[in-house]
């Protein structure tokens, strides 16, 4: 019988839009089925715009550490709370004594990095591009701290945002990412991306591909993807816990209807290393598979 196909197998070659749209909480598309490359490992998700949700892979209603994809939340957070236009610094930060002390008690752990000193003063523009670029683990707590006054708070801050915005399996437990206990969803994170990169500072600084910081000098975007297929963000992500992990964003001609179009996706769980082990194929085919559709 129909319903005893795996999940997998299902999503892998047709969903049906009312079964995701109750899933995700989407728009369902207007065709009745959907094939695309879907990824054979971990969990997966695409959407168009003006289309909603296409589909989704594996167990997405199974949450997922996100890794370093979390940090798209601590920048859209910030953001929130302390809004700048596209061309603007915005206020300058200050880097604390101890966060400069774990700085140099973390380099040799094996964490993304980068290099801040005791009293650095630091835009929040520069601080965000050094966060999501080279996925600064630290620069996510410094950011953390100076918005909300401590990491609690801001964690606190960052799961009501959550929830607002529909993400009904995500919880954040630390904003770096590399705590297993932050985790979320292939569909509930469409939802983050499509609320960021609605922000046009968000979406210009995840389509750099390198800046440069105090202290740290230049920094390189961990997103291969910049620049191919259409992509411009948005976020890598990779831990033991979590494999390698991608959400991103990308402009393409539709074969159907001859415009363009902006797809989401986000893939979590890939096997290979750092910075995002698979996904970044993955990505490709679920970019070139939402092009056949729109």
């Amino acid at each position: 019988m129909d319903r005893l196909r795996s999940p997998r197998r299902a999503a892998r070659w047709s969903v049906a839009p009312l079964l995701l749209a109750a899933v995700a909480g989407v728009a369902a598309p207007a065709a009745a089925s959907v094939r695309i490359p879907w990824p054979g490992s971990g969990q997966s998700a695409v959407a168009v715009d003006g289309r909603g949700l296409l589909g989704t892979s594996g167990a997405v209603g199974r949450p997922h550490a996100t890794a370093s994809v979390a940090k798209v939340m601590d920048a859209y957070q910030v953001l929130l709370d302390h809004p700048i236009g596209v061309h603007d610094s915005g206020p300058t930060i200050t880097v604390l004594p101890y966060e400069a002390a774990a700085y140099y008690a973390e380099r040799h752990s094996g964490q993304t990095l980068v290099a801040v000193s005791a009293g650095e003063r630091i835009s929040e523009r520069k601080a965000l591009e050094a966060m999501l670029l080279p996925s600064g683990n630290n620069m996510a707590r410094v950011l953390a701290r100076w918005d909300a006054g401590s990491i609690d708070r801001f964690v606190a801050r960052e799961n009501k945002t959550a929830s607002r915005l529909g993400m009904s399996r995500t919880h954040f437990a630390d904003p770096a990412g590399t705590d297993s206990r932050t985790v979320s969803t292939a569909p509930d994170l469409i939802r983050l991306d499509q609320a960021a990169m609605a922000v046009p500072t968000f979406a210009q600084v995840v389509s750099e591909t390198s800046a440069r910081v105090p202290v740290a000098g230049v920094v390189r975007n961990h997103n291969r993807l910049l620049g191919r297929n259409g992509v411009f963000g948005v976020k890598t992500g990779w831990t033991g816990a979590a494999g390698g992990c991608l959400m991103f964003a990308a402009r393409v001609k539709g074969d159907r209807s001859h415009t363009n179009h902006t797809v989401y996706g986000v893939v979590l769980g890939q096997p290979g290393p750092p910075p995002a082990g698979r996904s970044f194929d993955a990505a490709l085919g679920l970019i070139e598979g939402a092009r056949h559709f729109v």
